[in-house]
């Protein structure tokens, strides 16, 4: 089994990764923020490609497959790839940005009143 790196890995660390092999080829000139968005897009749009006509149960199974797992695995390091670029490009925080987001989320959606509801 695959050793979990998300313990170990920071996200100061990812974005260092990316920043170095964006740079290693010269690709700062195409990641616009306008383009990264662009790209998170189409790479989300491929992840849900993936779940298409999928039931629920079905896409609840999906990593069981591991051909199927590799391809949900990919687009979603796409997709945080492309987002770990704009936060350097536009000088965010992922990190504080998440937090702040998620007290935001706290206050507008109150456990006792949204707890199991849709």
């Amino acid at each position: 089994m695959v050793e979990m790196a998300d313990k170990n890995k920071t996200v100061a660390a990812l974005k260092e990764k990316v920043a170095a092999f964006i740079n290693e080829r010269d690709w700062e000139q195409f990641h616009s923020p306008k383009n990264l968005s662009m790209a998170i897009t189409i790479e989300a749009a491929e992840l849900m490609e993936l779940f298409q006509w999928a039931t629920l149960e079905e896409s609840r199974a999906m990593c069981s497959d591991p051909e199927k797992a590799k391809r949900v695995r990919e687009e979603i390091a796409d997709i945080v790839i492309y987002c770990l670029s704009l936060c350097n490009i536009l000088g965010i925080d992922l990190a504080a940005a998440i937090e702040s987001k998620i007290e935001k989320n706290v206050s507008k959606y109150p456990r006792d009143l949204y707890r199991g509801k849709y």
